[in-house]
């Protein structure tokens, strides 16, 4: 289960190590490589990004910048 509560997936099927795994790391922000973080990190990126995946390949994936954005008239932390 992830922070909210309730598991974000259906139930695995009895002895899928795999997909505990996988729940594992959506639920822990693990789901990028270290490489791709510290590419983010480095050009200062704030956004969202995303990823669709069918049948365990990556069929598309995007990037929104300005999703973290602050007002003219408020700072970004108070």
């Amino acid at each position: 289960m992830c922070d909210s509560g309730h598991a974000p997936f259906p139930e695995a099927p009895a002895g899928s190590r795999e997909f505990l795994e996988f729940r594992r790391k959506v639920c822990q922000s693990e789901v990028l490589s270290a490489a791709m973080e510290r590419l983010l990190e480095t050009i200062g990126f704030s956004g969202r990004l995303s990823v669709v995946v069918q049948n365990g390949r990556v069929l598309k994936s995007g990037y929104e910048e300005g999703y973290f954005c602050r007002r003219k008239d408020r700072p970004l932390l108070s």
